[in-house]
């Protein structure tokens, strides 16, 4: 078993206002080079759908060296990491031009009955599920604590065009109202770093997301619910670091 590669180029449309690779942009970069790797593997979106499954995303750590510029060359690098009777483990490694590492994460998975929705256990429906017993990041995706008390908070609405395949808000969308929800003072002139993603429940279209942070030095803390039910959707942690040339 091989490790996935696939090369993408930074185009301007993707890129901040000063030139950087958007954090949103980075999440489904992520997500593409997975899904063109699953689908390789036998076990991809066509299969999901054939099946009545769907790979639903519970958790992301992700390691910024730094974020590629627009019109850069980029590779990114994913395997399945690991696995549990319910959990699927994957890793990635973005490469810039030059062959350094500047960007590492891993991420972990559930299959999802779609009707049930509930999760299925990987050995019954991929009894050849095979792995690269190889992590980038030694994370064990401990629960983020969710906030009791913020000193920010910013409203939003699940747009039809943050929907995905599995009709719920994609997974890029959560750290973009964690970043968006802070003061601009803040957001406009920082990076981030390191990003920790926290799943807990889907958000469909329409629905109203009230966006709880804290600014701790240089570190983020936010907690993501959904106005009308109310539930906890997801808890984020984000560590930024100021903007260089």
């Amino acid at each position: 078993m091989e490790k996935f590669e696939k090369e993408f180029q930074i185009r301007s449309y993707e890129c901040d206002k000063d030139g950087f690779l958007r954090i949103v942009t980075l999440m489904n970069i992520l997500q593409d080079a997975a899904d063109l790797s699953a689908t390789l593997l036998g076990f991809g979106f066509d299969f999901c759908i054939q099946s009545g499954l769907a790979w639903v995303g519970t958790n992301y750590h992700i390691k910024i060296k730094r974020l590629p510029k627009v019109h850069e060359k980029i590779k990114v690098q994913t395997w399945p990491s690991g696995e549990n009777k319910f959990m699927a483990l994957r890793d990635f490694v973005v490469f810039d031009d030059s062959g350094d590492e500047i960007i590492k994460a891993t991420s972990q998975w559930v299959l999802v009955d779609v009707n049930k929705k509930r999760p299925v256990s990987l050995n019954q429906y991929l009894p050849d599920y095979m792995y690269i017993d190889e992590r980038v990041l030694g994370t064990s995706f401990d629960k983020l604590a969710s906030l009791e008390s913020s000193s920010c908070q910013k409203q939003f609405e699940a747009r039809f065009d943050d929907i995905d395949l599995n009709c719920h808000v994609n997974n890029a969308i959560y750290p973009l109202w964690a970043a968006e929800s802070l003061p601009l003072e803040f957001y406009a002139d920082r990076l981030p770093q390191e990003i920790e993603i926290s799943y807990k429940k889907e958000c469909l279209y329409g629905q109203k997301v009230l966006v709880h942070s804290n600014i701790e030095g240089d570190v983020t803390r936010h907690s993501i619910v959904c106005i009308d039910e109310p539930k906890g959707l997801a808890d984020v942690r984000i560590l930024w670091q100021k903007k260089s040339a």
